[in-house]
């Protein structure tokens, strides 16, 4: 039972354990709610019998003010086991979640964007939420209590007990029969908010952009029609929902009718006691109004399915497996006929082959769309290779955790990601617990205080999000001091000085320098300028090795790379 409401619901153990809970105390308060009924039936019955016998008196004293009693603790029972125990898992949840991100390939998030698994994560656990403290717990526990009762209703009286429960299984069943219908609506729904969501990500990351282009108007517009569709789309689903649920509501509603009719005729052939007939009567009242919950209640908890389909995805995503443990012969990379491909037809790299050496620092260079940051990220197996095998230091690092070889890399990307917290914070997540001091060493190495000392609080000043107070080659210096200050030994640059003017990637360049001893360095540039001192040049052309060698080598063939400096050469030549 607990393995399949983990599977079916997106749960925990605990939170399956809690679900079962929960599901009981709304149980045991339906039945509390029902005991006054009894009560009630056996001193009308005293009442019509002559009078209140004196020594009963007291018991039904007492029975109403343990009746009032119980009800109260099993209203705090079914309080604690629905909503607190819900926003401990829905803590779990997203916690899960984030853990499961965090050891997923990138290859998952090349096909989500930020958009929808921030969706999922915060909407999809919102209503997952809201689905286990007011929809789940209460429709089971309704259905649980409402089939106890008719098994006393049935012991009282099976003529009347037939004609109070038959609207029943027909309202669930039309309700449970709309699950498809729901489930079209729902998800047609769930990617009309991702569109809106994606859109309004866009503008507040582009409005620079489009302010200067004058396109805010036009892209406004655009946002509005995804907006009124989204609002669409919300309607035809609370449309789609009322059709199932308000047929089934008002069905359920006849239950009462034909208990009075078909009471009214046993009490006409005097085939009933007055008494009884009240008291089905009062229990049907009683009976129908959590059942009417009990029916939207169901309709909720199928409209659940898309988010848990979401969540269920990425739970299930297969991780990158490997050992924990990495075990290397030195630190050279050595791709052996490498193959890869993002997506089923679309090959990137094809049958790549070279050594980067310990102590020398390797470039990858080449016409852009050739393979250059793919081939490093696959050193550092952000993806696993599609054929073929890179080894670090002679291990297959596909047999090694990715976060485990990752222990081993220096990275800086081309596309700087800071947080919105100090310099000296920002700086201090290339290894944490590294004292004021060694970060304060690591980013004068990359040349960050000629910028940082002009800053309001130095080092301790808050840079905005994602740095927005820098400009970007201030960004890049700050993620160059990251790699500097965790000092692997085996550092990747993804165009590290694209950002830098000439004087400043002099000075970066001196820094690496410094860095690269006994290291293997594997550099990804554009500029020649930047790699004229690299010990070997590998140079990818449509996914596979054109040429690879020293700067002096290649430059004397005469052959692509010879001609890339040529190229360069003439647009430094170029004026207005």
């Amino acid at each position: 039972m607990i393995n399949y409401l983990m599977k079916k619901y997106a749960l925990s153990r605990q939170g399956a354990k809690d679900l079962i809970i929960a599901t009981i105390s709304c149980v045991v308060h339906n039945l509390m709610l029902i005991l006054p009924v009894s009560l009630l039936y056996l001193l009308v019955s005293d009442l019509m019998a002559g009078g209140v016998p004196q020594g009963r008196l007291w018991i039904y004293t007492v029975g109403m003010i343990a009746g009032v009693l119980l009800i109260m603790f099993s209203y705090r029972w079914v309080y604690g086991t629905t909503y607190f125990a819900t926003y401990k898992e829905s803590a779990v949840r997203r916690v899960s979640l984030a853990e499961k991100l965090r050891k997923l390939p990138l290859s998952f998030f090349g096909k989500k964007d930020l958009s929808d698994l921030t969706t999922t994560i915060m909407g999809d656990c919102t209503t997952l939420e809201q689905a286990f403290s007011h929809w789940i717990p209460e429709f089971f526990g309704s259905m649980i209590s409402t089939c106890i009762i008719a098994v006393c209703l049935f012991i009282f009286d099976w003529r009347l007990a037939l004609a109070a429960l038959w609207v029943l299984p027909i309202s669930l069943a039309i309700v449970a029969f709309s699950g498809r219908v729901q489930n079209y609506f729902s998800r047609r729904q769930a990617e009309a908010k991702l569109e809106v969501a994606d859109g309004i990500q866009e503008c507040l990351e582009s409005m620079r952009d489009l302010k200067s282009n004058n396109a805010e108007g036009k892209y406004l517009d655009g946002l509005d029609k995804k907006i009124d569709k989204m609002e669409g789309r919300m309607i035809k689903a609370e449309l789609g929902l009322a059709m199932f649920v308000v047929p089934a509501s008002m069905l359920l509603k006849l239950g009462i009718g034909t208990v009075a009719l078909v009471g009214g005729i046993l009490l006409a052939q005097n085939l009933l006691s007055v008494l009884t007939f009240f008291m089905y009567l009062l229990v049907v009242s009683r009976l129908y109004d959590p059942l009417g919950s009990s029916l939207q209640n169901l309709a909720a908890i199928i409209s659940t399915n898309i988010p848990i389909e979401r969540m269920n995805e990425i739970e299930n995503y297969p991780v990158q497996p490997g050992t924990a443990e990495l075990k290397t012969n030195g630190y050279d990379i050595v791709f052996n006929n490498v193959s890869f491909a993002y997506t089923t037809g679309e090959t990137v790299l094809n049958g790549v082959s070279f050594t980067a050496k310990q102590g020398e620092v390797t470039a990858l260079i080449g016409p852009s769309g050739g393979g250059k940051s793919t081939a490093a990220r696959l050193a550092a197996r952000f993806w696993d290779v599609s054929g073929g095998k890179i080894t670090l230091g002679g291990t297959d690092i596909n047999t090694v955790d990715p976060e485990k070889l990752l222990s081993a890399y220096s990275i800086v990307f081309q596309e700087v990601t800071l947080f919105n917290n100090t310099v000296m914070e920002n700086i201090r997540i290339g290894r944490q617990g590294a004292t004021d001091g060694e970060v304060l060493a690591a980013a004068r190495e990359a040349q960050c205080d000629e910028f940082v000392q002009k800053l309001p609080q130095g080092y301790n000043t808050m840079i905005g999000e994602n740095g927005s107070a820098l400009s970007g080659g201030e960004r890049q210096r700050i993620s160059i001091a990251r790699a500097l200050l965790k000092d692997s030994p085996v550092i990747l640059l993804d165009e590290a000085t694209a950002s830098l003017d000439a004087e400043n990637e002099t000075l970066i360049q001196r820094a690496i320098s410094r860095l690269v001893k006994g290291k293997t360095v594997l550099i990804i540039a554009h500029r020649m300028r930047t790699v004229e001192g690299a010990d070997k040049l590998v140079l990818l052309k449509d996914g596979m090795v054109a040429e690879q060698g020293t700067p002096g080598e290649l430059y004397a063939k005469g052959g692509l790379y010879t001609k890339m400096c040529y190229l360069q050469q003439q647009s430094g030549e170029w004026k207005l």
